[in-house]
Order: structure tokens, then C-alpha cells, then sequence
């Protein structure tokens, strides 16, 4: 195995500007292109191979080999097929958690290792601590509005260990300076967003395509009507959008609330306030879980955060066995959702997480005479 760095390109400002630094820093460096998704869409504006020609073109720029590889099997198979799976039983499901495990972090460094390098290279805002007892420790980006470790959460110890990150130090506005300054071509591209690799898509549409919904009422919590879903794999607690309720009797002209998903009877629930009670919970619980360096103990505080970019939330560890985990909450917390990653931290260092099962808030009243889910539970 030789001391080359594969760096994982994406035709973007973070992974160009990663692969620019290496070799401003000498390292022997390639780029890989992974193209994950076979079909296209037009309307996005940005396609797979677009973005494939501008990381080429970088790599041209920069002088290093460039390498494309087609993922859209292992994509398929290990990603989105667990993604469609998770909505279709009413969850909300973060494919990026599992993209980045599966893809990125293994399917990725095993064609890099093929091709002779022994460490790869991601535009992740995250970093990467080696410790004195061999360890390896993922800390927090350094730009809090950019880190990225709660997407990496799940990553283990061989994966971290063969993995740089070198934007974990850097401000995004400083990278996007660094681009210009290189000359990049990609310096002033638009930052992706949308589903892992599928890209910025009509979300509901997309989603069409591959599961059946069933629409369905509206009701609010004491059980009156008022309007019709789309089907409850469209929804997420605490949406906003989408739910076109407006100009009803008795009701002030504000917006409505996904509060609850009774998927037993296929209807959906909606408040007009942001916090209602229906919206908040003290307490998860959380399945699936994955330690990156140690595994927490009850009654271990700590920090959490239920979706990307939140703020730490204070908690501490109720219950914990090697399946799941009861988080109680220092301040209640708004639409904690099934599906979501839940991710645990210890200062600036995140020590892994898990897959968001329940909470203790409570049913709408007109739900409670027929309680269709589990109570929280470790």
C-alpha cells in the first residue's frame, strides 16, 4: 500500500478546495468521481455528469489521475431501498447517515484501495482527533453553522482511521476565498442539497415514483375535520408546508402543524402553533445504536442534537442497554421525529448516536380512547 490519498470528488467548492490543499501540501493525491444515481433530472439544473466533468476538469487543473466509479447498485441496495422502506412505514428517514456509512466510508475506500491508496480524503466540515491509546476520535467542524459530524456519526473506528478531513479547520467563507484565489473553476458553485446524491428533486413526486400514497384526513386533535393529506409518507412533525388548510371557520388565519401521524387509521393531525403540546417531548428513545469510540453510561450527561444543525441540546442518559437508549431532555424539544438520527455529544467530540424510535408526547385526545404506538421505552 503506498501513502496516496484518494480524495472524494464531488465537482463542488469543498472537495475541489480538498484536494487543492493536499496538493499545495505535497501529498500524492487522485480524485474519484462517484456517480450514484443512474437516472437524471433535467430540472434540477445540475446533473451527475456535469458535476463528473467539473471534478475532471479540476483534476486536469491540478495535475493529479482522476477515476470515475458507478455506485448506483450498491446505492440502491444498501441506501435507498431502506430509505423507501423506512417512509413506507411512516418514518423519516436520513439516507445521508447511511450514504455516508456505506457508500462513502466503505463501498468508496474499497475501490481506493484498489487503485493503491491508503488513505482517503472528503469535503466534510468535521474532524478527525487520533488519540494516545490508538483510538480514533470524530470531533465537531470548527464552522458550527457547516459541521457535519452528525452526518458521520456512525462511522467505526477502522472507517475514521483511514479518513482525512481537511475542512474541519476551516470557516466556509475561507474555503470559498481559497477556491478563488486557486483559480478554481467550482469556486462560485451552489452548494448541493436534497436527498443524498439523488439531488434537488420534487420531493413528493420523486417519491411517487417508487411508493403508493393514500390520502387521507386532517383533523385537529379533538377530531375535527379539517382537510385532506396526500398520503403520510408526504409528511414530517412539525411541517409547515404543504398542507394547504386555510380560511376555516372558527379557527384564527395562522399556520398549520404536522403534530401527528396515525398511521393505523391513516390520518394526519395539525396545530396552528409552532410549540404546541402535541410538539413537544422531554424524553426519546432511540434503537440502532453505533459508538464511534466508547459507549455512554446511564446517567451520563451530555449534549444532543435531533436534527442537522441544531443547537446541543442538555440531556442526560436515562437508560441504555446495547440496543437502545432513553434520552431525557434538559428543555423539551420540538418534533422529536421517528427515523431522524439522534446524536450524542461530549463537548466537541461526538461519541455516535442512533435512530430516533418514540417520544413521550402526548396523542391527540381524540387518538387516546385507541392508542395505536408503543410508549417510550429503553
Amino acid at each position: 500500500m503506498s501513502d496516496l490519498i484518494m480524495v472524494a470528488m464531488s465537482g463542488g467548492v469543498d472537495s475541489s478546495t480538498v484536494a487543492w490543499l493536499l496538493k499545495q501540501q505535497g501529498r500524492p493525491i487522485a480524485g474519484m468521481f462517484m456517480k450514484n444515481w443512474e437516472e437524471e433530472d433535467a430540472d434540477s439544473g445540475c446533473t451527475a455528469e456535469d458535476d463528473a466533468a467539473d471534478a475532471r476538469r479540476v483534476c486536469e487543473i491540478l495535475g493529479i489521475p482522476f477515476h470515475g466509479r458507478n455506485f448506483a447498485v450498491e446505492y440502491w441496495e444498501e441506501v435507498f431501498e431502506q430509505f423507501l422502506a423506512e417512509l413506507k412505514a411512516g418514518r423519516t428517514p436520513n439516507p445521508d447517515v447511511l450514504c455516508n456509512r456505506e457508500i462513502k466510508f466503505r463501498t468508496f475506500v474499497e475501490h481506493a484501495r484498489d487503485l493503491g491508496a491508503e488513505l482517503i480524503a472528503t469535503g466534510h466540515y468535521a474532524r478527525r482527533r487520533d488519540n494516545p491509546d490508538g483510538s480514533v476520535s470524530l470531533l465537531k467542524g470548527v464552522d458550527g453553522g457547516k459541521d457535519q459530524s452528525y452526518f458521520l456519526y456512525a462511522l467505526d473506528q477502522e472507517q475514521l482511521a483511514c479518513a482525512l478531513f481537511p475542512l474541519g479547520e476551516l470557516e466556509k467563507s475561507e474555503v470559498r476565498r481559497l477556491a478563488t484565489e486557486a483559480d478554481l473553476p467550482v469556486a462560485d458553485k451552489k452548494d448541493s442539497t436534497g436527498i443524498c446524491f439523488i439531488g434537488e428533486r420534487n420531493f413528493d413526486a420523486f417519491i411517487d415514483r417508487y411508493l403508493d400514497a393514500e390520502p387521507g384526513e386532517i383533523r385537529t386533535p379533538d377530531g375535527e375535520l379539517i382537510g385532506t393529506h396526500q398520503g403520510l409518507i408526504h409528511y414530517t412533525l412539525g411541517q409547515r408546508k404543504g398542507l394547504n388548510i386555510g380560511g376555516l371557520k372558527n379557527h384564527p388565519e395562522a399556520p398549520w402543524y404536522v403534530a401527528h401521524k396515525d398511521l393505523a387509521n391513516n390520518v394526519l393531525y395539525a396545530v396552528q402553533q409552532t410549540d404546541h403540546p402535541l410538539l413537544m417531548a422531554t424524553e426519546l428513545a432511540a434503537g440502532s445504536l453505533t459508538w464511534i469510540r466508547r459507549t455512554p453510561e446511564a446517567g451520563e450527561r451530555m449534549a444532543a442534537k435531533i436534527r442537522y444543525r441544531q443547537p446541543d441540546q442538555g440531556c442526560r442518559i436515562a437508560r441504555i442497554d446495547e440496543h437502545r437508549l432513553l434520552l431525557e431532555f434538559d428543555r423539551p424539544q420540538r418534533a422529536v421525529t421517528p427515523g431522524q438520527a439522534v446524536v450524542l455529544y461530549d463537548g466537541d467530540e461526538c461519541l455516535g448516536g442512533g435512530t430516533i424510535e418514540s417520544s413521550n408526547a402526548p396523542l391527540p385526545p381524540a387518538m387516546q380512547s385507541h392508542q395505536n404506538e408503543e410508549p417510550v421505552s429503553a
